[in-house]
């Protein structure tokens, strides 16, 4: 069993704080309700900046613990409890916002830019000193917005608020995919020679699993597809979906070079189950059908 928090109302009630837009609230974990620590799901978008080490998080069925200045996120669904460190008391913000922020907003056509809510726990976004100023400064701007009159601009500054927020956080991401332990150098090059492994083992496995997956390449590198992503288009200049079908173009064109095999075995030896598939991939890369690609090979 768990919490569920409905709404906004609610939210603020576990802060002790009244509410002052039925979307939106800001809190201070030193102000909740000891209880909130206690298995709970938000039933929003929420953004978490934990100031000090004040005990282990468990969310998506993993525990961590996180230092002081970390910020992690959760999305509607998500349980998160925390183990109370003794003699530790709760410290930082939280930002929740209703999905219903989303819906034909500005906020909402560049949501996809902020990914990381479908990060993994342990990729949490750990703050330099500046940077946890500026994401400290855009909680204090959102709550002071929450604290004016209501008026005809509150919700789109309150949205303003939220993306400049989330923008800085992705922003700190970029920069934290910099300073990751793999040289970028080593990354590219793992990457390169794990898909060729990939591609060059036997038909058979390829026909069980499927061309190489962005999915499954991440769960090599031990990350979610999301920050997996991130690292490739910030190391490589290039999406990962991108890359495997370019890899992939790569394989067929040799294997057309071998005139026993058809259209249609290439096309298996690579993991699709329908050819038209293939054909339909290889024309809008090359921009010719396999066929005819292969008849000037020959020529």
């Amino acid at each position: 069993m768990h919490i569920r928090i409905e709404n906004i109302d609610q939210f603020n009630h576990y802060f002790h704080q009244p509410t002052h837009h039925p979307q939106v609230s800001v809190a201070r974990l030193q102000d909740a309700d000891l209880s909130l620590f206690k298995p709970t799901d938000f039933g929003m978008y929420c953004v978490v900046l934990m100031e000090v080490d004040f005990g282990e998080l468990v969310l998506r069925d993993t525990c961590i613990r996180y230092r002081g200045g970390t910020m992690f996120t959760m999305k509607p669904g998500d349980v998160a409890s925390v183990n109370l460190a003794p003699h530790v008391k709760p410290h930082g913000w939280m930002l929740a916002f209703r999905p219903e922020q989303l819906n034909g907003t500005g906020l909402g056509r560049d949501f996809y830019l902020f990914n990381f809510f479908d990060y993994k726990v342990a990729e949490a976004l750990n703050l330099h000193d500046t940077e946890r100023k500026a994401i400290i400064n855009c909680f204090h701007n959102i709550h002071t917005e929450l604290q004016t009159p209501d008026d005809e601009f509150t919700s789109h500054m309150l949205r303003l608020g939220i993306a400049q927020m989330l923008t800085f956080c992705r922003r700190f991401y970029d920069r934290q995919f910099n300073a990751q332990e793999m040289h970028s150098s080593d990354f590219v090059k793992r990457f390169n020679r794990m898909v060729d492994e990939y591609l060059s083992n036997d038909a058979e496995r390829l026909r069980s699993m499927g061309p190489p997956s962005v999915a499954w390449c991440a769960k090599q590198f031990h990350l979610t597809p999301s920050y997996f992503g991130g690292i490739v288009r910030r190391e490589m200049n290039i999406t990962p979906q991108a890359f495997l079908q370019d890899k992939l173009i790569e394989k067929a064109k040799s294997l057309l070079m071998d005139e026993s095999l058809t259209i249609n075995d290439i096309a298996t030896r690579l993991g699709f189950t329908y050819p038209n598939h293939f054909a339909r991939l290889f024309r809008q890369k090359v921009g010719q059908s396999p066929s005819l690609f292969r008849q000037q090979l020959i020529k």
